[in-house]
């Protein structure tokens, strides 16, 4: 097997590209499968922001995705999966139509317009650039690409949530057998480690006095604060500045409807790490790849992808740097 280095890129055939404003706190990211890959998604939650979803559940005909965008700048940031299209079109790269070869992008977005400036958002121009990058752009995480404005614990608001950003690890399913993951984190509620179950960002505490950064009473506990009167009267005006969006992939060969049943047990792996998950106020959406020709179990390969995805979920917000006023895991 060859040497992991605990990315997505660890998948043969699969390549990863970021551009970002650091000024404006956002941007995107790219996967690209220049040889597609099997593509399925799972999406869970109220509020999701996303584009040609669809075609990549069973019963639809397209089978394989030679993209997969994540981007902020709530569905302003869908624009820029355009420039990845014409990336792909321009070497010819997409679904043979006939007289045309037409790229398939799906696309998930965040909403990061609550930090950093919200008149910047991604564009054509900027997934056109990711993609750019993604020819000598080495494995980085924190607050990159889609990662750049994703925050964490906004029960009470932006003034008391935390920094997170892009994070990515991989697992392996056996000798020959990788799954890895690429996630987003920008939810509602707070990150947990599921080791010890203490939270490691999330919603800041409201109390007076002085806190021990890093103590249990730094934090507010987001779903034990849902479950006050306060926190029942929050939760009513709460905005939907939230989503945890990402991507699985595999060297195992998998169908389509095998792919998509990777992304549905990959979400568990989401559940594990943030409390509480698929809120009316998130719109959490994760895809699924598969780009090899050894065939596997999809129990495992699901299995994997769950791990996997906790492990960057916790990889994202460790990763993290303060930004736009708020502290990160490293604050602490």
């Amino acid at each position: 097997m060859p040497k992991t280095v605990n990315y997505l890129t660890d998948i043969q055939g699969i390549f990863v590209g970021h551009a970002q404003d650091n000024e404006a706190l956002t941007g995107c990211t790219v996967i690209l499968c220049p040889e597609g890959a099997v593509a399925g998604v799972d999406q869970r939650g109220g509020a999701p922001g996303t584009r040609e979803t669809d075609l990549l559940r069973p019963l639809h005909m397209v089978e394989k995705a030679h993209a997969i965008v994540l981007a902020g700048g709530s569905a302003f940031g869908l624009d820029a999966a355009s420039g990845v299209m014409r990336y792909l079109d321009e070497k010819k790269i997409g679904f043979n139509a006939g007289n045309v070869k037409v790229p398939i992008v799906p696309a998930a977005v965040i909403f990061d317009l609550a930090i950093g400036n919200p008149g910047i958002r991604p564009d054509l121009a900027m997934g056109y650039l990711a993609c750019q990058n993604s020819v000598s752009q080495s494995p980085i995480r924190g607050n990159i690409g889609a990662g750049c404005g994703a925050t964490v614990g906004k029960l009470f608001g932006m003034s008391g949530a935390m920094k997170s950003g892009l994070g990515s690890a991989t697992v392996k399913a056996g000798s020959s057998i990788l799954v890895s993951a690429l996630v987003v984190v920008n939810a509602f509620g707070d990150v947990i480690d599921p080791g010890t179950n203490r939270i490691l960002a999330g919603t800041r505490t409201i109390k007076q006095g002085p806190i021990k950064l890093g103590s249990d009473a730094y934090f507010a506990d987001t779903l034990a604060s849902m479950k006050t009167l306060a926190g029942k009267v929050i939760l009513g005006i709460a905005g939907n500045s939230n989503t945890v969006i990402g991507v699985v992939a595999t060297n195992a060969r998998l169908t389509k409807d095998e792919v998509n049943k990777v992304a549905q047990m990959a979400q568990d792996g989401l559940a594990r790490c943030i409390r509480p998950a698929h809120t009316m106020l998130d719109g959490d959406t994760i895809f699924a790849l598969s780009t090899g020709k050894i065939k596997s179990d999809v129990n495992l390969i699901g299995a994997c992808a769950a791990d996997a995805l906790s492990n960057a979920i916790i990889d994202a917000v460790k990763s993290a740097e303060p930004a736009g006023g708020l502290p990160g895991i490293n604050t602490l």
